[in-house]
């Protein structure tokens, strides 16, 4: 399916690389590496190819940054970007993080907020691994959880003097275990809950009411107490959201909210058995008009699967067979094993990598979906980028929400109606496992014709795009900004 694009960077030098944050530049996408033990990498855009421009605080050659995301934390209409440090695998000690605010006055340039002299006994030295940008009371404000390891989890607010202050526990977040990934997004509702993933003992699940956190009760299957949970990834499933789970060394998961609110797990036996899983990702990288699910994996292939439609008859054999299996009860739709099959990654089964982070972005503005994977865990290796040809023929359409005070609307959900059924989007907040792609719901048409999109901020505000044109980058601003 994929072939290699990794010409489009200019500098993918192999590097010992975690996590990946896309935030929007002047010039296009910026694609923030998180580098152990050496140089962190800030892609931007030159020409038709991007280059590493990261230097002083960016670049931070000493310490080991892991986890990275970026969100509008001090409600300036830009983004800072979060980098977790973790030279320790375990407890308090090591490395401090990065808060990283851009001078918009200046290109390219950034100062850290940690190194203010209000926060001189405010950094946080946790170790730990994801990192997650949460909107809690849909301000467009945004906070930044880090899951910690051996240690309590962390939430950092802003103050208006650029005060960072460790809110977990009066927000409803005080979780102590081996923490590994955090998703935010619609898990319980239509507000910004959040995933907690675990190592060697049970997955958490919160609810967003109203800005402050309490735990609910997800179900076996979403705690998943005996897995070691890594990559974790929301996925459209025709309008529906599921919760796709890698596992470290346990089985692999395809979790479906039941009505009661709890998960069940509906993963075929194909996508159970993916293992060694590092990141999870999920994109139409191929336009057709349903997701794929990247499963990046350490010392092993990595596994890609694509969605079927029951019931379509687009002339496929996946579908053919899938159409055959109908299962009832539980609200879990189809048979799922006939709904997710395996597919050949092509370029992108790099069988010899040690896989650590992966993300999902339009970063040359093609209308096609790239997929950038990072490595290095055991040795360095390369950064590579790999794209599916001729996917922009099957058509596409991209909404780009912003926040009250313009910045990426993280958080918020993207509903596309078509021709052909519906689809639906969360502008990434954290994507699970080290990671965060672009802040744009990218939709695949697979020829459908777009008749609405329904755009839904974390405050529960929306907005409606009737007949929105295909081949296009819709930029739907929040109902409070100004001059929208």
């Amino acid at each position: 399916m994929f072939a290699d694009r990794s010409d489009l960077l200019a500098d993918a030098d192999p590097m010992r690389g975690y996590g990946a944050a896309v935030t929007p530049g002047r010039d296009g996408p910026i694609l923030f590496v998180a580098g152990y033990g050496e140089a962190n990498r800030l892609y931007t855009r030159d020409g038709d190819r991007f280059v590493d421009t990261a230097c002083g605080i960016v670049a931070d050659r000493e310490r080991h940054a892991m986890g990275v995301c970026a969100a509008d934390l001090d409600g300036d209409g830009c983004e800072e970007v979060y980098v977790h440090n973790c030279a320790n695998g375990v407890g308090i000690g090591g490395d401090s993080d990065l808060l990283l605010d851009r001078l918009e006055a200046e290109r390219y340039r950034w100062t850290d907020t940690f190194a203010l002299p209000v926060n001189a006994d405010r950094l946080n030295f946790r170790a730990g691994r994801s990192v997650a940008a949460l909107d809690r009371h849909g301000t467009g404000r945004y906070g930044v959880a880090v899951a910690s390891y051996g240690a309590p989890l962390a939430f950092y607010e802003l103050g208006d003097d650029g005060e960072a202050s460790d809110m977990a526990d009066a927000v409803g977040l005080a979780v102590e275990a081996g923490c590994r990934s955090l998703l935010p997004g619609p898990l319980c509702g239509e507000g910004t809950d959040l995933f907690v993933g675990v190592e060697g003992g049970p997955n958490r699940l919160f609810r967003n009411d109203g800005g402050h956190y309490r735990p609910v009760d997800g179900g076996r299957d979403l705690a998943d107490p005996d897995g070691d949970t890594r990559g974790v990834a929301l996925v459209d499933e025709g309008g529906r959201f599921a919760l796709a789970l890698g596992n470290w060394e346990g089985r692999s998961r395809l979790l479906r909210r039941d009505e009661d609110g709890r998960f069940r797990d509906a993963a075929p036996p194909a996508l159970a058995s993916a293992r060694s899983v590092r990141a999870v990702v999920a994109g139409d990288f191929d336009n057709d008009g349903r997701e794929e699910l990247f499963c990046n994996a350490l010392g092993v292939s990595n596994r890609l699967f694509e969605r079927v439609d029951p019931g379509r008859n687009d002339g496929s054999d996946r579908n053919a067979d899938a159409s055959r299996g109908m299962r009832i009860g539980g609200g879990a739709g189809p048979d799922p094993e006939h709904q997710w099959v395996p597919r050949d990654p092509g370029a992108a089964t790099d069988s010899e990598g040690f896989g650590t982070g992966a993300v999902a972005a339009d970063i040359d503005g093609d209308g096609v979906l790239e997929l950038v994977v990072i490595h290095g865990e055991v040795a360095a290796q390369p950064v590579r980028v790999y794209a599916v040809p001729g996917a922009a023929a099957n058509g596409w359409l991209r909404v780009r929400p912003t926040t009250a005070q313009g910045a990426p609307a993280r958080g918020a959900t993207v509903t596309l109606e078509t021709s052909a059924g519906t689809q639906r989007r969360v502008i990434d907040a954290g994507g699970g496992y080290l990671c965060q792609t672009e802040p744009v719901a990218h939709f695949g048409l697979g020829g459908a014709d777009p008749r609405e999109v329904i755009v839904r901020w974390p405050d529960g505000r929306d907005r409606t795009l009737r007949e929105p044109a295909a081949d296009t980058t819709h930029d739907v601003a929040h109902p409070a900004a100004r001059g929208r």
